[in-house]
């Protein structure tokens, strides 16, 4: 299998590559497991920019997928943890041995139109790709200026978390193009609902 364009409409709004792993969950926005599968994973993997395009992903099996979802496990129960000020300790172990593993290495090669773009030096492994979102999440736990705008989308049905980087920090939905509209629409209709209630019959 050799990573092309995604064929998935995958949603990356979160604001970092950890963030968006969660993302695909069970129970994140009401919706079915998104990574069922070793094909999709390997799509993921692309639409995430964690390969680059043309990367041969022959590797990818279900071990992969049970492994990516092991680690999504811990990432989510982590940042939780972080959100509501408790620790995590097992979490945050399996986090950082993951962490501890080489990234990818990247390499610049020609492409068809003579512009350099990247590769990876060799075909990738699934504990290299784990490393580079583990690293992503330790990254951001660690740093105060990243760790400060770690949200929960306040949207109903929506469990979300993502980088609020608007100004002053009022961002209240994972995204105001999905989820900021559905409530827009909502308290839309609510609004007409209740206008169009006749008052009560004075006696």
């Amino acid at each position: 299998m050799t990573a092309g364009k995604s064929s998935c409409d995958w949603r990356f709004d979160s604001g970092r590559p950890c963030l968006d792993l969660v993302a695909t969950g069970v129970g994140t926005t009401g919706a079915c497991e998104l990574l069922d599968c070793a094909e999709r994973l390997a799509d993921w993997l692309l639409a995430a920019g964690l390969v680059p395009d043309g990367t041969h992903l022959d590797a990818v099996d279900e071990s992969w997928v049970v492994r990516f979802r092991q680690l999504r496990t811990g990432v989510e129960r982590l940042l939780t943890a972080e959100l509501g000020g408790r620790g995590a300790g097992s979490a945050l172990e399996r986090v950082n041995a993951l962490a501890a593993e080489a990234p990818p290495g990247l390499r610049a090669v020609r492409g068809s139109g003579g512009k350099l773009v990247r590769a990876l030096s060799a075909d990738p492994e699934c504990g290299a790709l784990l490393a580079a979102v583990a690293r992503d999440a330790v990254e951001l736990l660690t740093d105060p200026v990243a760790r400060a705008g770690l949200r929960r989308c306040e949207a109903d049905n929506c469990r979300r978390l993502y980088l609020d980087t608007s100004r002053g920090r009022r961002r209240r939905w994972c995204s105001g193009e999905v989820c900021g509209n559905r409530e827009r629409v909502a308290r839309h209709r609510r609004r007409a609902a209740a206008s169009a209630v006749p008052d009560a019959a004075v006696p």
